[in-house]
């Protein structure tokens, strides 16, 4: 295998793992990544998906005991079983929107500009939500994410629904969705990370099915490299944040991506940076 190529697997997982859980979008700075590293194409955007998995699986293994308590309760169990509902509830309007639009979405918003826009979009939004739930502290109803109803994790899904659009942040969304529709900052962010199983599941398994005719045998090995890295780095955060979030808001990550999308908007139009479609 070519040592370039594993190396920018390497730190395309690293960049995935890093992101994917904090609320400042892993697909936009794996976007924004492989520009830099000129490290684009259909079989790259399948791999962007893939490693994903990567970072998934340092979740199941992070909540391990709490996943085996869940499906060993499905039979006997109902608060088991409610948590299993609402976690399905949660996933499905991502899913259905995005068979519906992945396609659309793709063609035109997966580029640095579309990317650096959500960004600062998206900051906002956690700067009103943040500032609305210092000022209204009575909004929090549910501390737990045993106490949701099906209706919460309607409300939540329909939230991720909006991480469709690349920068967004598939944990922002669901997160601060969450938080700004009553739920606890730990509720939402322990609720988010059950969201991640199976909507990034079902994401490699379509995507890698979608585009089987682009993989070949020989790409296994980067792929590997990339997941592999994705789930040491996500796993790292995943424990950092569960420790930060019990005594910080998500201000700084709002400030973050407005900085950071305000950056990459100049060193476009400034010429700075050639971004790479």
């Amino acid at each position: 295998m070519d040592l370039t190529l594993a190396l920018k697997a390497l730190i395309m997982g690293i960049v995935e793992g890093l992101t994917e859980f904090l609320p400042i979008s892993s697909t936009g700075h794996l976007i924004l990544a492989g520009s830099l590293l000129n490290f684009t194409g259909e079989k790259v955007k399948v791999f962007e998906i893939v490693i994903q998995a990567g970072a998934m699986l340092a979740v199941c293994w992070e909540f391990r005991k709490r996943i085996a308590s869940v499906l060993g309760g499905l039979g006997s169990d109902p608060k088991a079983r409610r948590f299993a509902l609402n976690v399905v509830i949660g996933c499905t309007p991502a899913a259905a929107l995005g068979l519906v639009f992945a396609g659309s979405i793709k063609a035109h918003l997966f580029a640095p500009i579309p990317v650096a826009m959500a960004f600062i979009a998206g900051g906002l939004v956690i700067l009103w939500v943040e500032r609305r739930n210092r000022e209204s502290p009575s909004a929090v109803r549910v501390e737990s994410v045993d106490e949701m109803t099906p209706l919460d994790a309607l409300k939540v899904g329909l939230a991720q629904a909006f991480a469709l659009i690349p920068g967004t942040s598939r944990s922002g969304a669901t997160i601060i969705g969450g938080m700004l529709f009553g739920l606890s900052r730990k509720a939402a962010t322990e609720f988010s990370f059950f969201l991640a199983i199976p909507t990034l599941f079902a994401a490699t398994i379509y995507s890698v099915y979608k585009s089987r005719s682009l993989l070949e045998m020989s790409d296994l090995p980067w792929f590997s490299i990339g997941a592999a890295s994705a789930f040491v780095s996500a796993f790292l955060c995943v424990r950092w944040l569960l420790r930060y979030i019990s005594s910080h808001d998500f201000t700084v990550f709002a400030w973050y991506r407005i900085v950071f999308g305000f950056i990459v908007l100049a060193s476009a139009y400034g010429g700075w940076v050639v971004w790479a479609e």
